[in-house]
């Protein structure tokens, strides 16, 4: 593992065999997991049994809970100290989530034997309804502290602003803050406040701090920008285990986002590590933390894991996921179309430029709908969750990608809300946020480095055969989802649209049947967003 030795007490006291009052401390931590409950593939969605065959499968709960448990034995054999951290994000991916509403979520970290979870935006994609029945089948703490659920009927005093876990004689606090734009790209209705995540953090270290506890973790569902920022602007922090923005950092992979850990300088001259894995279950983190006998942070190191076919899924947990997939299996299986390519739905596609995951589901939308004088289709980048490989396109394969249960919804507009709503969706592609929208009978060009709110220019919609622009004045009738029509994703422009419905037919279904009606299907960009 490679690691930065902050001075010389460090380097002196590790090369010589630990010594006696310095404290080393191992954390493993997952992120993003999004209810990949079974394996996965090279798209991150549900592992075929062709490829399970021939060992192509990552990740799944069965290969997580393998190797947490193969390095959390042989460490503590070997007189080490290690917690079990999640920061965020267990729901909603997958049809386990669809079907078991968190449940089977709740069974597997528990078969783990976590220690902390931070909560992630995802968590309140059923409302604090859901996330409470979550919250009633665990043991471990899931904490957040800057959220306020006092006035929530079911979720006041459950979760924590903060968590002391004493690990081998001493006492590691464990912090969190959730994204603030939660209330836009989930559900947690009125009743769970939010606060400043700099503010609260800033806080929760001082009561730690004044509880006499040195060592101090945030455990964060924030992103990887605004993490760096926290390892910045807080003092006390001496590490960020982070999730939201599905990070792939590693020590050793030249094809990473960045360096595992990725350091931070704070004003006082303090080096903060910065670590994310991933998502999807398909690497484990692995973080090595040295402290001296005063609680400070005098080495970081480790890496990210790849949970790929040499990781020997636990056999009781798989054989209990097979047992949890059999009233689903038929409808996974079944094959719905078949495609001529990979269809690119990643995220670092679809909430950046235009994709062919986009195209897609916009254009599915947009034709279930045209009868009814509908011209222009906006899909949420984040409402895309995996990519298709080429051939056969099963059912399961389509909820993967579309796991929300989003419905259509048609409303009417003028130009001057479509060129508004472009201009949120492209308001935080510097973030990779999920507002970005991806559209079908628009065309429109966005320059990135411009300020928010004046980044689209050239907005075109069609006319016939032809392509003009887009008149501020005019009314035009419009297709997205449910969740964008009521404002997700920033969309608050959408929520008092004329003559909204949003009660269509699944966009999953939506999706299928179109793919269908044009198999063997063709993955395409054709121009339709240009990125300046």
């Amino acid at each position: 593992m490679k690691g930065v030795f902050l001075g010389s007490v460090g380097f002196l006291a590790i090369s010589a065999g630990m010594a006696a009052a310095e404290y080393r401390l191992h954390v493993l931590h997952i992120n993003d997991f999004h209810s990949r409950i079974e394996a996965i593939n090279a798209f991150d969605s549900t592992c075929s049994a062709e490829d399970a065959a021939e060992n192509k499968c990552f990740g799944g709960v069965a290969r997580v809970a393998t190797k947490i448990r193969e390095l959390r034995d042989s460490l503590t054999a070997a007189g080490e100290n290690v917690i079990v951290l999640d920061a965020g994000d267990q729901f909603q991916g997958s049809l386990m989530y669809t079907t078991y509403k968190g449940a089977v979520e709740a069974e597997m970290m528990e078969k783990i034997g976590f220690d902390a979870m931070a909560v992630g935006n995802h968590e309140f994609d059923d409302g604090p309804e859901g996330f409470s029945a979550f919250l009633d089948k665990i043991t471990f703490p899931v904490i957040s502290g800057n959220i306020d659920v006092s006035q929530s009927n079911v979720l006041a005093g459950r979760v924590q602003n903060h968590v002391v876990l004493e690990v081998g004689g001493e006492k590691i606090g464990i912090i969190s803050a959730l994204a603030m734009d939660t209330p836009e790209t989930s559900s947690p209705g009125e009743s769970v406040i939010f606060q400043d995540d700099i503010d609260s953090l800033k806080a929760d270290v001082a009561a730690l701090e004044a509880e006499g506890v040195t060592k101090i973790i945030a455990l964060t569902h924030l992103g990887l920008p605004r993490d760096l920022a926290v390892a910045a602007a807080v003092p006390g922090i001496d590490a960020v285990v982070g999730g939201h923005s599905h990070t792939y950092l590693s020590a050793t992979d030249p094809d990473r986002h960045g360096p595992y850990p990725t350091w931070v300088t704070r004003a006082e001259g303090d080096l903060v590590p910065v670590v994310q894995a991933y998502a999807y279950s398909k690497y484990l983190g692995h973080l090595e933390l040295t402290f001296d006998d005063a609680g400070k942070l005098i080495y970081a190191g480790g890496n990210t894991i790849v949970l790929d076919g040499s990781v020997t899924p636990d056999p009781e947990i798989e054989a209990r996921v097979k047992e949890l997939a059999g009233p689903i299996e038929e409808l996974k299986a079944r094959v719905v179309a078949e495609t001529a390519a990979e269809i690119d739905g990643s995220r670092e596609t679809c909430r950046a430029v235009e994709c062919a995951m986009g195209n897609l589901v916009a254009e599915a939308m947009l034709d279930r709908v045209a009868d009814q004088g509908v011209t222009i289709a906006i899909a949420n980048g984040g409402g895309l969750r995996a990519s298709i490989d080429a051939g056969p396109v099963t059912m399961g394969e389509v909820l993967t990608v579309l796991p929300f249960q989003n419905t259509l919804s048609t409303f009417e507009v003028t130009g001057e809300v479509i060129v508004a709503a472009l201009e949120n969706g492209v308001s935080q592609v510097e973030e990779g946020a999920g507002r970005f929208p991806q559209v079908a009978g628009l065309k429109y060009t966005f320059d990135p480095a411009a300020p928010s709110g004046s980044r689209v220019s050239e907005v075109m919609v069609k006319a016939g055969e032809d392509w003009v622009p887009i008149d501020p004045a005019t009314v035009y009738l419009a297709v997205t989802n449910n969740y964008v029509r009521g404002g997700g994703d920033g969309y608050a422009m959408f929520r008092d649209a004329a003559n909204a419905y949003d009660f269509g037919p699944d966009l999953a279904d939506v999706t299928a049947e179109y793919l269908a009606k044009m198999q063997p299907y063709t993955p395409f960009t054709d121009g339709r967003i240009t990125r300046k």
